[in-house]
């Protein structure tokens, strides 16, 4: 499949646990995603936080 989107500016690289990996990439089969889609759209759904 070719990219459609120019690729993003920045790159994130975390450690999960294996079973933490596992779920993830369980998560992502059963709904036909990738990890970058699911993380970004738990990033998006943070709510910002109020500095005082």
């Amino acid at each position: 499949m070719a990219r459609t989107k120019p690729p993003s500016d920045k790159v994130l690289t975390i450690r999960l646990p294996a079973s933490e990996l596992d779920r993830l990439e369980h998560y992502c089969l059963e709904r036909g995603r990738t990890k970058t889609e699911v993380l970004r759209e738990m990033i998006r759904r943070l709510r910002p936080s109020s500095v005082s």
